[in-house]
């Protein structure tokens, strides 16, 4: 590969802002802020909403539709006596 026409390519902490679980992994994702890791590493640090351990697909907190109290049933209930006139 040609030398200085690449990004740098390191070791990233990202943090959830939801409950704090931190992944270190590489990347080239810019960023000014760092953090101290435990072994006394100092990383690039990348704040984020949402990891696998706070969304509601990973979790198994996900609603589905179906479970929701029949929105398509609440909907032709509140609006049947508007109706379509034949």
């Amino acid at each position: 590969m040609k030398e200085g026409i690449h990004p740098a390519y390191r070791p990233v902490c990202f943090v959830d802002l939801s409950n704090g679980f931190q992944v270190v992994t590489r990347s080239c994702a810019q960023t000014r802020e760092t953090i101290k890791m435990e072994d006394g590493r100092e990383l690039p640090l990348i704040k984020v909403e949402t990891t696998s351990e706070s969304h509601p697909f990973y979790t198994g907190t996900q609603k589905s539709v179906d479970s929701l109290g029949g929105h398509v049933e609440k909907f032709r209930k509140k609006y049947e006596r508007v109706g379509i006139k034949r």
